[in-house]
């Protein structure tokens, strides 16, 4: 059984986009927007520049914000309010996931590169409020993204997590290389696979995945 191999597991850490809700929301095509609106007033480039620059910093260093804060010294404040101020009226509860999310035995948490405010209201949107244990943004991890190490030893420290006993839920492949290394146990969410030595596990619905491992919550009670 799947569940077998969470018996060790006491933490349960989840990204926030395309993870607690379905890449079809399209939230970051929202985001992306407000992005290249942002690179474009702060460092007087045209729109094909800002985007270039969005895409490349991404790619080099996890986030376009990393980017920016290295290369231009950017405060991160301005921009992770800016960029967040999108429409989530669209985004519906889902029950099913609230439901297999509670059931799951131990401690809870949301960490992602997005800021905690922003993520709060994901989270309320989605009907997963007072659900987690904690939310962790990226000003967390003193601005470090996934995937750098650093990022989570930053977060796992904060929150006391043991990495050997918990699981890391995530929507990017690269994001789930530094969390096997430190002992997690992951779980690739996305439409397709992504098979790759530190992806122990995949799934495109992540609530029946966790349907799945409701024998845990029944063994430990």
């Amino acid at each position: 059984m799947v569940s077998d191999s969470f018996s060790h597991v006491n933490t349960w850490v989840f990204d926030l986009d395309n993870t607690l809700y379905p890449p079809k929301a399209r939230l970051f095509d929202q985001i992306e927007v407000r992005m290249i609106a942002w690179v474009m007033e702060t460092l007087g480039v045209e729109r094909a520049e800002a985007d270039r620059l969005r895409k490349v910093y991404w790619a080099q260093y996890g986030t376009t914000l990393a980017g920016l804060m290295r290369e231009h010294g950017v405060d991160p404040g301005p921009y992770l309010h800016h960029v967040h101020e999108i429409d989530l009226s669209h985004l519906v509860p889902d029950p099913d996931l609230a439901s297999g999310i509670s059931a799951l035995p131990g401690r809870r948490i949301v960490y992602t590169n997005g800021s905690r405010p922003y993520a709060e209201r994901v989270v309320a949107a989605r009907g997963l409020a007072g659900i987690f244990d904690a939310i962790y943004g990226v000003e967390h991890a003193d601005f470090q993204p996934k995937p750098e190490r650093a990022a989570f030893e930053t977060v796992f420290a904060a929150d006391g997590l043991d990495p050997r006993a918990a699981a890391m839920f995530e929507d990017d492949p690269r994001n789930l290389a530094a969390p096997h290394a430190m002992g997690m146990r992951t779980i690739h969410v996305a439409p397709d696979p992504s098979p790759a030595p530190h992806i122990h596990h995949h799934t495109a619905d992540l609530a029946a995945f966790l349907g799945g491992l409701s024998p845990l919550s029944a063994a430990r009670n």
